[in-house]
């Protein structure tokens, strides 16, 4: 998922005009069907609503969670968790990956699990296979396995 989706932003402003986009809450407890393993985003960067599987150790993660008073899921702002992310690549020396990369990672780790195209465009919300085509990078080692 995008950052927007699971944390409550801003987005980034219009360069012409200076306006910001409206506030988005972030995932909602009231989006999460923990039974379904599902969680609803109905604002997204590319305006459809999609709902997204989540993996058993997703779920897992999501019931220990205290619950917050206001509905979110994570009860911080994208600017919370950037600051902690740039921290903790400091911390261990990691310089040059953004948050953002974390989701290439993801996208290239769906394929090797073996789910086709179709099936990583409806998780990731890639509109086009250009796009996710983007977002993909495969290793050659892991091809070659999967030759044979």
């Amino acid at each position: 998922m995008r950052a927007g989706e699971i944390l409550e932003s801003y987005g980034t402003a219009d360069t012409e005009t200076g306006i910001r986009p409206q506030k988005t809450p972030g995932l909602q407890w009231s989006d999460v069907d923990l039974k379904k393993r599902t969680a609803h985003l109905p604002k997204t960067k590319n305006g459809e609503a999609r709902t997204v599987p989540l993996s058993s150790r997703a779920v897992a993660t999501l019931e220990a969670l205290p619950r917050n008073l206001d509905g979110r899921v994570f009860g911080v702002t994208y600017e919370g968790i950037h600051q902690s992310y740039v921290r903790a690549c400091r911390r261990a020396s990691i310089t040059g990956l953004t948050f953002h990369d974390l989701r290439h990672e993801a996208t290239s780790r769906l394929f090797e699990k073996g789910l086709n195209p179709m099936q990583v465009a409806a998780i990731t919300g890639h509109k086009t296979l250009q796009m996710l085509k983007r977002y993909t990078h495969l290793r050659a080692e892991d091809l070659a396995k999967l030759l044979g």
